[in-house]
């Protein structure tokens, strides 16, 4: 007997199989073994082409797929075959589930109830403001938060996780050790920490363009719904809100300015009968009853809040005052705020330094600020 792990990376990997043919081979084998046991001939006679099967039953695509996992192996990388108890069941119900995941961080986040937040990498700071609130907000209440660690709307999502301390899914669309883009490598090692960063493609492949529809799929997959923030009219991400409806799964968006281009994808699959979504719990009271329990018993626990006030946290009548110039939707420059608000200079950096400490203002390149959901 063979490899297991092994074996599903050779029929993960042999070109001109693909999955949903592997898929066939597993569901008419029963086992990856019986598949390797058979014949050039056998395999031919399930419609396999001669020069597939032969690749397929060769040593050296066998001595290929071995030295893979041992370079995963050394990476800490998990290699996780969709037979695997691990793998995540939801994935597993999807039309062609990937035959293997890639996996650094904890692979029992993959079973945990998740929703995935996308959008576009050219987000507006509206756009990149509710992201991070709308993660913050579930995660903060147990939901695990799936995405594609893609710059803008992805790397918002991933953010807000974070920053509650939450659980989130990075899911590329390139080998594990080959994190895209370059920026967000410090983010991938922190989400391994809180999470788990997953890919089907192997070690080494490269984030090629036709990678990313394809890894689309999973960002659906694994969740249980999916939420459109900002899409422009061809953006991917309005692949994987297809997908998911595809999947049967849950499809939220975030309305946005009519005559905003990254507002086109999500107004439109509102009309289309996407749930609005205007707070965390739009999406909550969408899932699960077991699920709807669990994030009210966290909510207990925890004693979290469902909607925090704009003012929670005690601020001066200055921090008041510029908190209200400010808006959610539209970077403010330090100029106008200076105009605005009768300060001097140095008076009104020491009020936005304090509410950033008190994480109430967020502070943009070009002294840009924006006031945080």
């Amino acid at each position: 007997m063979g490899d297991p792990i092994v074996d599903f990376l050779i029929l993960a990997s042999v070109e001109g199989l693909g999955c949903r043919g592997a898929h066939r081979l597993l569901d008419h084998f029963k086992s990856s073994d019986a598949i390797f046991g058979s014949s050039v001939h056998t395999l031919s006679q399930l419609g396999i082409q001669e020069v597939v099967a032969e690749l397929l039953l060769s040593e050296k695509q066998r001595a290929q797929a071995e030295s893979l996992l041992s370079r995963c192996q050394q990476n800490e990388v998990r290699v996780l075959t969709c037979q695997d108890p691990a793998y995540s069941r939801l994935l597993n119900e999807i039309y062609d589930p990937p035959l293997v995941l890639f996996v650094k961080g904890d692979p029992g986040c993959l079973n945990a109830p998740a929703v995935a937040i996308v959008g576009s990498r050219h987000a507006t700071p509206y756009g990149i403001n509710t992201a991070e609130r709308l993660a913050r907000d579930l995660a903060g209440h147990g939901i695990t938060i799936s995405s594609g660690l893609a710059r803008g709307i992805d790397s918002a999502a991933h953010r807000g996780a974070l920053e509650a301390k939450g659980k989130t899914i990075a899911v590329l669309g390139s080998g594990l050790d080959r994190i895209y883009p370059r920026e967000n490598t410090k983010m991938a090692r922190q989400i391994e920490q809180n999470g788990c960063v997953v890919s089907e493609f192997p070690m080494g492949t490269s984030p090629s363009p036709q990678n990313f529809p394809i890894r689309n799929r999973i960002i659906s997959g694994l969740s249980l719904g999916t939420c459109l923030v900002e899409a422009a009219e061809f953006s991917g991400s309005l692949i994987t809100a297809r997908l998911a409806l595809e999947q049967n799964r849950e499809v939220f968006a975030i309305p946005g300015n009519i005559t905003s281009k990254t507002s086109f994808g999500p107004n439109l699959w509102i009309k289309q009968g996407a749930k609005l979504v205007q707070s965390w719990e739009d999406i909550v009271e969408e899932l699960p009853a077991s699920i709807r329990q669990q994030v009210m018993n966290s909510s207990k626990n925890t004693g979290l809040e469902s909607q925090a006030p704009l003012f929670s946290t005690v601020l001066t009548e200055s921090e008041k005052c510029v908190l209200e110039l400010l808006c959610v939707d539209e970077a403010t420059h330090i100029d106008r705020l200076l105009d605005q608000s009768r300060m001097s200079s140095s008076e009104l950096l020491g009020v936005l330094l304090e509410l950033e400490i008190k994480e109430k203002v967020k502070q943009l390149p070009g002294k840009n600020f924006l006031r945080k959901f």
